[in-house]
This record gives structure tokens, sequence and C-alpha cells, in this order.
């Protein structure tokens, strides 16, 4: 039997910052940090392939992280990562927004490509945006 060895790509993604995020935390500041999860998205059955955190910055709406992540991952086809913003918080971490990128429809390559996206969050107020750096190789 031959074996066949799938050849797994790596997808970097940079967390630059992010812009006016609402104060969740009625009891002080918010300490938002990103969680990153990846799933391809199929039609029968999701595939995960993990999540990943970032630091916590305390007491800051306009965090700027600089914190670069690494997904291997075997194609970019019906990828889709999912950035949620939480609030850590002693007794459980409040979502503060989120958004979902599809990757595939990104040409994403070895050269990075720069998103701003907009984070949705339950709270009128001025528009909250993640900035990302995304790169893509085989």
């Amino acid at each position: 039997p031959t074996n066949k060895i799938i050849k797994m790509g790596i997808l970097t993604i940079v967390l630059d910052k992010i812009t006016n995020l609402k104060d969740e935390d009625t009891m002080g500041k918010s300490d938002p940090y990103v969680k990153f999860e990846l799933e391809q998205d199929n039609m029968i059955l999701d595939k995960d392939f993990g999540e990943q955190k970032s630091t916590v910055k305390k007491d800051d709406l306009n965090p700027v992280y600089n914190e670069t992540f690494h997904f291997n991952i075997p194609t970019l086809k019906n990828m889709e990562l999912t950035c949620k913003i939480k609030d850590k918080d002693p007794l459980s971490d409040d979502e503060m927004g989120k958004c979902k990128i599809k990757l595939d429809e990104m040409g994403l390559s070895g050269a990075p490509t720069h998103v701003q996206k907009k984070v949705h969050n339950r709270l009128i107020g001025k528009d909250s945006y993640i900035f990302l750096a995304l790169t893509y190789t085989e």
C-alpha cells in the first residue's frame, strides 16, 4: 500500500492590534485577549484545526499585541478563522466581540495580506476593528 503523505502548509497570523473595544466590565476596565479558532467548514463534518490565544492586555480598550501565531493546515480550502475577543475575568471570560474570516477567499501567499476586519459586538458605539497580517506557505 502506498502511504500518501499529506503536505502541510503553514498559516501565519500576526495579531497587530484592536481598536475601540467597548468596556464590558462594569467594575473596572476590560482585560482583552484574542482567541483564534481555525476550522474547515465542510458540507458534512467540520474539521477543527485547534485554537490559540494571545496574551491578556490589562485595562486596555485599544490593545496592541504584535504577536505571531502558526497553524499547520493541509489546505486553505473551506478554512475559516474565527477571532474571538474576550475579556479576562476572574469568574468567566466575557466575549467582547468576534469576526470570521474565510481564508480561501483571501488569495493568501507568502507575502503578508493585511486584514482590517470589523468586530461585531452587541453594544452600540464606535466600530471596533481587529488588524491582522496573514500569510500562507506550503
